[in-house]
């Protein structure tokens, strides 16, 4: 309800990577089993998935997997390195590596099907959220072989060879399509797109460069009738623009307190956030303040639903997002924040 800035009795909550490294029993059940071995298992996926949704009273779940399990189904050779991240075994850097990259069908990803159609099973009134990657950020890891502080070479194409990026863009945006479409199909309540590094893009490139692909995959997940996220970091110079890519919902991160954001979205969308996650380890008291700030920004907004600025860190003590999620809860429906 809050996506579609109706009325709701509280503030919903929930945490971008609050199913994951900082619970014991997602350590425990992960043991010796690689990242992307865990994403293509339905069993593990449903049990990782619904792991913080028996801990916290999170309104939301949120699918277990990565954003590069669509590039794997497809052929791409490509890992993920502990303590590193995505690694591609053959960057793309020609015309030959863009047109190598085949679409998604269904059957590439049946793990997929398998595990949300169990989960919303086993969820109940409680909705799955599913999630993609952004084409700015799946290029990024294609064309620089990894993760990157700077995306020296992803920009040298995107500035140096506009119709070779438009080619690989209109590729990633299928693939993420794709990808969305069989969450959906398969019982998702809503998605979320994470281009999580295209806040390395001045505005005018993303609007160039970046925005009519991201536009068109929230076109063609319109249809569908889910409510639709976008969430970027460093992204406060594009929340413009990025508030007319098409989502109902735009994520902000701690950088932006709400009531300002409110200015730079266009009218009609929902916020989302945007705790900072480092706040959690700062003392209770410091916690509560910082959230009912949050809350009471967030009331300036058409809908608002409570997260952090960016996902949990995978130090952060269970019991303090335990505790966050009730007070959200609790003081949201208070007459003053």
């Amino acid at each position: 309800m809050a996506c579609r800035r109706r009325p709701v009795p509280h503030t919903p909550v929930w945490f971008m990577r609050q199913a994951g490294r900082s619970l014991p029993e997602y350590l425990r059940v992960r043991d010796g089993v690689p990242m992307l071995e865990s994403c293509a298992r339905p069993d593990m996926i449903v049990e990782i998935t619904l792991q913080p949704v028996r801990r916290y009273a999170v309104d939301a779940a949120i699918f277990f997997s990565d954003i590069m399990v669509p590039l794997k189904a497809i052929g791409v050779d490509l890992d993920i390195k502990p303590g590193v991240g995505p690694v591609i075994a053959d960057p793309i850097r020609d015309a030959a590596g863009v047109a190598a990259l085949r679409p998604l069908a269904p059957d590439d990803v049946p793990y997929v099907t398998e595990a949300v159609e169990g989960l919303v099973g086993e969820l109940g009134a409680t909705p799955l959220i599913g999630f993609a990657g952004g084409p700015f950020t799946l290029a990024s890891y294609l064309i620089e072989g990894g993760p990157s502080k700077n995306h020296e070479r992803t920009k040298a194409l995107m500035y140096g060879e506009p119709e070779l990026w438009a080619d690989l863009m209109a590729r990633l945006a299928d693939l993420t399509i794709a990808f969305l479409k069989v969450q959906v199909a398969a019982g998702a309540s809503a998605v979320q797109l994470f281009d999580s590094w295209v806040g390395a893009v001045a505005a005018q490139d993303y609007r160039e460069s970046v925005l009519p692909h991201t536009r068109r995959i929230f076109a063609e997940i319109e249809p569908l009738g889910v409510p639709r996220i976008h969430f970027g970091v460093g992204t406060g110079e594009l929340l413009g623009p990025m508030g007319e890519a098409g989502a109902d919902v735009v994520g902000v991160d701690w950088r932006v307190p709400l009531d300002e954001a409110v200015s730079r979205v266009p009218p009609g969308k929902a916020l989302q956030g945007n705790l900072d996650p480092a706040i959690l380890f700062a003392p209770w008291e410091t916690v509560e303040s910082r959230a009912r700030d949050v809350l009471a920004r967030g009331r300036t907004a058409e809908g608002h639903i409570f997260n952090l600025g960016h996902g949990v860190s995978p130090s952060t003590n269970p019991d303090v997002l335990a505790r966050l999620a009730d007070l959200v809860h609790e003081a949201s429906t208070e007459s003053t924040l």
